[in-house]
This record gives structure tokens, sequence and C-alpha cells, in this order.
């Protein structure tokens, strides 16, 4: 059982790695980094 669970684990966080980085190649860090600040902002009160 403690295989299968360390198994999907593996594939998850391959997963999320290959995802990471279509979104880094795709230019979204700085789409999402704006949309933080923006977020921060009005939060804040600032914006």
């Amino acid at each position: 059982m403690e295989k299968k669970i360390n198994c999907f684990r593996i594939v998850i966080l391959a997963f999320a790695i290959c995802l990471i980085i279509a979104g880094i190649t795709r230019g979204e860090v700085s789409s999402v980094f704006v949309k933080a600040i923006n977020i921060c902002l009005e939060c804040i009160g600032l914006g």
C-alpha cells in the first residue's frame, strides 16, 4: 500500500513540474506577478 502512495506522489510531482515549466515557457510568470501586486494593493488600500 505504501509503495502505491509513493508512486502516486511521484506521478503528481512530475505532473506539477511539467505544468510549472509549461507556464514559465508561456510567459505566465509576469502575468501572475502583476495580478498578485494588484490584489495586494487593493487589499491594503493603496490602489
